[in-house]
């Protein structure tokens, strides 16, 4: 009887925020839920870069609006790149992983924690987040993760508007990812349909190490008839791969194809509607819970119908 009536308070939660359109959270604010002896921490993570212009401009101006917003809770940050990591330890600059940070505040007493990261997919930089937390979950009373720049449609649809502003319709502006090697390549494709699907036949997406790729990009570029290229780092910050693969060897390939070619060499973390983004991210998971699978399937049993 007990279980059944925790199933039915979740039942309950997860339709009052359905009417608000999630489907997949339930409310709860985690400041509500701290107890006497509790402690709230928020953790920044970032893919890390060695440029300390970017780094200044992207994920330390990120680390400041999250620090802004939660005035009163304790900041730290880590890097899941353990190459960068490495390099600037050789100058001096420590930066830690976040299974390091999370040991660390949970020996500090810190009971709950809210990340959030600067990725832009739910690809391999955040199934390696999940494995560092993973390890440590049972030593915390809870630890939500807020979702990368690109999850939802209404997350695609978002960043669609804020970099689509003040077009040239006579500009070919192809918005160039890192990629992946698995799966979740589909995500920079998905961003590519819906670019097209909301009528910005000018705007192409590809990937250095995945798909879409350059030729892939090429070909649809070709086809637009455009012989004016801006090319736009689709990563958070414009560091490595920015200022190398695309400054450099995808600006001279498509000029060597006779295309008059710009970078606007700029991480997606400079913008401060970008920023706004992600911190929104932090903030629902402040004040809402995910529902795991395994509860949901536990509701589905009783009620013998799939929630909507």
């Amino acid at each position: 009887m007990k279980n059944l009536f925790l199933i039915l308070s979740i039942i309950a939660s997860i339709l009052n925020v359905s009417a608000h359109g999630g489907k997949n959270h339930e409310h709860s604010d985690i400041f509500e839920n701290v107890q006497a002896g509790d402690k709230v921490a928020i953790l920044m993570v970032h893919f890390g870069t060695t440029h300390d212009d970017t780094r200044a401009l992207t994920i330390d101006a990120m680390n400041k609006k999250a620090q802004a917003e939660f005035p009163d809770v304790e900041l730290r940050e880590a890097y899941t790149a353990r190459i960068v990591i490495k390099r600037l330890g050789e100058r001096g600059i420590v930066k830690q992983k976040p299974l390091d940070v999370l040991t660390q505040l949970q020996k500090e007493g810190y009971t709950h924690i809210l990340i959030q990261t600067s990725t832009i997919i739910d690809g391999v930089e955040m199934e390696s987040l999940q494995k560092d937390i993973a390890e440590v979950q049972s030593e915390f009373k809870e630890i939500r993760i807020g979702d990368p720049l690109l999850y939802s449609p209404e997350d695609y649809e978002k960043l669609i508007d804020i970099l689509t502003k003040n077009q040239d319709s006579e500009t070919a502006y192809v918005w160039v990812g890192h990629g992946t090697y698995d799966s979740n390549t589909a995500q920079y494709a998905m961003l590519d349909y819906m670019l097209k699907a909301e009528g910005h036949k000018n705007c192409f997406v590809g990937t250095i190490e995945g798909y879409p790729s350059y030729d892939d990009m090429l070909q649809q570029l070709k086809v637009s008839g455009l012989k004016k290229v801006v090319l736009v780092p689709l990563m958070f910050v414009a560091g490595e791969h920015a200022k190398n693969d695309i400054a450099e060897d995808w600006k001279t390939d498509l000029e060597k194809e006779g295309y008059s070619v710009d970078v606007k060499m700029e991480g997606l973390g400079q913008n401060p509607e970008i920023q706004d983004l992600y911190i929104s991210h932090l903030k629902f998971i402040s004040g809402h819970r995910k529902i795991g699978i395994m509860e949901k399937k536990a509701i589905y049993e009783v009620t013998g119908e799939k929630m909507e």
